[in-house]
């Protein structure tokens, strides 16, 4: 992902060359919106159920340890003073490390990156600047306004600031909002003579999340400067909310792979431009970024789509074959970024796309450990190993597509901690209206205030392997607020019942609000029955669904073990048995009639594989003899225009098993269809 290069000719050309569409709509612009939702303390969500053991695997693994495990962190690290690691890895971590720290109430952990925090904290330059010590500062020469040319890259302090943020949401700290806001006094200036792009594109790429961040202290100060701030970031940033609304661009990222633009194509920077136009609606009232955003969401996932809910980015934007690979960087950002566009427009449409990419496209690409992971992962994955396959970025060591720590770009062996905590932040809001939100769903307890009053909230739930959620609540006296609930687009028809008396219905794709004083151990049961069905996905192939989930080909796997000498040890996994099936065509007409789905019991100990998966569904198909696979790559057959594979097939069907996507390694998801 992050080649770090001092590319500042490329970046002021392009500043150059860029509409500057704030100008255009200044006068007519309204002012500031504020958030549709707006976020729970940092720590007043504890997971529970299968997503408390995800994190506290995560605590056992890389997300608890990554300082003591992965030498770039751990030795002298630039973020504690020292001339190691002074750009990005190391505020990634934190970026999940904290708010992890929070959500298990971990002394350790706590321990751990409040180190970092108060060194940061600790060693703000006076100008405002801070960050590493920079080789200028070495040398004895100031960062400041004056000379900002002394300082560094501003892309890793954007994602420091995103740490500070949570730690504040979590402690209250009075020390980040005047650390904010002298940094941003500096930024001010410094960015008329060093712009975002002095150091490294990756700034111009995703200058949002800094405006991102001074917009969020200006809903705490109120100071308008900021907002003037956020503007002229975004002017000197890539035109994100113009290019997501230009069918152009992402028409030109489907059919272009060159060397030209490529940052406009990075899968990367995608994941994160995506909440681009709600910060610049968010700043500006200007409901047409909204119409943009939506325009651009709909158009990258029609292009570039996979069935696990997420958009080919291997690096690049790659179309919506299902050999295409995506980066768990992507992944991880993309899922950020809707969190903070639902936060901001309560969009049902993004809560739906949240819930898919989490519960399909982010298990299956780390181990059980949560210490090794894949830099790429396939949809059609029928074997991890070691190759270039269809990527737009193969790599000459060919260890993308392995399960290693190190193996590929090493950014998402540090990035990848945010995915499940802030999913798990993200699973309650509160209301414009003094009331809570449950807008996504996994097992928690919520413990927060509705005014003065201390209120518990236990989510109990199995979901997304079962439709029933009930909330149960625990106060001292009677409290009243809305309860909001989000119904699943997939869902016909939900029912709500309170305290054991159904109450009301409700269509998919809606948000349900329930006002009432809420008493002790009130309860709220949400069903959302599942349906089985499919969906059309690249040269005519079908994925199964069953609510939230996408089903896969349950494949048993062969895992073995190699060594690279730069990447260190990885692991392959090949399958056991044949994987080579159309899907019958009578299934796609009716799956409910011809697919029949055996439940299990959670484990004890949940984790995303093969032996813990919940839910089978059995499934019928032939044989295609001449699918096979070439240099690691199933290559989708071709069909006709009816969707039907007209090559030979095997005269007998068979059935096989499926499995959810998010417990599978190895799988075929999206199958051709055969008579």
């Amino acid at each position: 992902m992050n080649r770090k290069t001092t590319i500042a000719a490329l970046a002021f050309l392009l500043l150059a060359f860029k509409p500057d569409n704030n100008k255009k709509t200044a006068a007519r612009n309204p002012g500031f919106v504020k958030p549709k939702y707006t976020e729970v303390a940092l720590g007043a969500i504890k997971p529970a159920g299968w997503l408390r053991d995800q994190l506290q695997t995560m605590l056992a693994g890389t997300t608890g340890h990554l300082d003591e495990v992965y030498p770039k962190v751990k030795n002298d690290n630039g973020w504690l003073g020292g001339k190691g690691d002074s750009w990005e890895e190391t505020p990634y971590w934190l970026d999940g490390a904290v708010p992890l720290a929070w959500q298990l109430d971990n002394a350790v952990l706590k321990q751990k990156v409040l180190k970092y925090i108060n060194w940061v904290l600790e060693h703000q330059r006076p100008s405002g600047y801070f960050g590493a010590i920079t080789n200028a500062e070495r040398e004895g020469k100031q960062v400041d306004v004056q000379h900002p040319e002394n300082g560094d890259d501003w892309w890793p302090k954007m994602v420091m600031l995103k740490v500070m943020q949570q730690y504040y949401s979590a402690s209250g700290d009075k020390r980040v909002i005047s650390f904010m806001e002298k940094y941003f006094d500096y930024q001010k200036s410094a960015l008329q003579k060093a712009g975002i792009g002095k150091w490294t594109e990756w700034a111009i790429s995703r200058g949002h999340d800094n405006a991102m961040m001074a917009q969020w202290l200006y809903t705490l100060n109120g100071d308008q400067s900021l907002l003037e701030l956020a503007e002229l970031i975004q002017k000197q940033s890539f035109p994100w909310s113009e290019l997501l609304s230009n069918r152009d661009w992402v028409i030109g990222a489907a059919t272009q792979q060159n060397d030209a633009h490529w940052m406009n194509r990075h899968g990367v920077n995608v994941g994160m431009a995506l909440k681009t136009p709600a910060i610049d609606y968010q700043r500006t009232g200007d409901v047409s970024y909204l119409k943009g955003l939506k325009t651009g969401f709909r158009d990258l996932m029609t292009l570039h789509g996979l069935p696990m809910g997420v958009f080919s980015a291997d690096e690049d934007l790659h179309g919506n074959l299902p050999t295409q690979g995506v980066e768990l960087c992507a992944t991880v950002e993309a899922m950020y970024s809707l969190e903070k566009i639902i936060q901001i427009t309560g969009d049902t449409e993004y809560m739906d796309a949240l819930e898919r990419m989490t519960f399909n496209a982010l298990p299956p690409q780390t181990t059980d450990d949560f210490n090794n992971k894949q830099y790429f992962q396939i949809a059609n994955q029928v074997q991890i190993s070691r190759g270039v396959f269809d990527f737009s970025l193969p790599f000459d060591r060919q260890m993308n597509n392995v399960l290693g720590m190190r193996s590929g770009y090493t950014c998402c062996l540090a990035n990848m901690h945010q995915g499940w905590t802030k999913y798990t932040q993200s699973l309650w809001f509160k209301t414009a209206h003094n009331g809570l939100a449950a807008l996504v769903y996994a097992p928690n307890v919520l413990k927060t205030k509705i005014g003065e009053q201390e209120i518990i909230i236990n989510e109990n739930t199995n979901y997304p392997f079962e439709d029933e959620i009930t909330f149960e609540f625990s106060t001292k006296k009677a409290v009243g607020f809305p309860l909001e609930l989000r119904i699943p687009v997939w869902c016909k028809e939900a029912r709500i019942s309170i305290n054991g008396v159904e109450v009301q219905t409700a269509k998919g794709g809606t948000i349900v609000s329930l006002s009432q004083n809420w008493k002790n151990k009130d309860k709220v049961t949400l069903k959302l029955p599942m349906q089985l069905t499919t969906s059309n996905w690249g040269r005519n192939s079908r994925a199964i669904e069953r609510g939230p989930l996408v089903y896969a080909l349950k494949l048993e796997e062969r895992w073995e073990k190699g060594n690279q000498k730069e990447e260190g040890d990885y692991f392959s996994v090949f399958p056991k048995s044949d994987w080579n099936y159309g899907l019958l065509e009578k299934i796609v007409k009716d799956p409910a009639q011809h697919l029949q789905v055996k439940m299990k019991p959670l484990q004890a100990r949940f984790v995303w594989n093969l032996q813990n998966a919940p839910i089978e569904i059995t499934a019928s198909g032939k044989k295609i003899p001449a699918w096979k696979a070439v240099d690691g790559v199933a290559r989708q057959p071709v069909t006709d225009r009816t969707g039907i594979y007209k090559g030979e097939v095997d005269a007998g069907a068979e059935t096989f098993t499926l499995v959810p996507f998010g417990f599978t390694k190895v799988r075929i998801v999206a199958f051709p269809v055969v008579k």
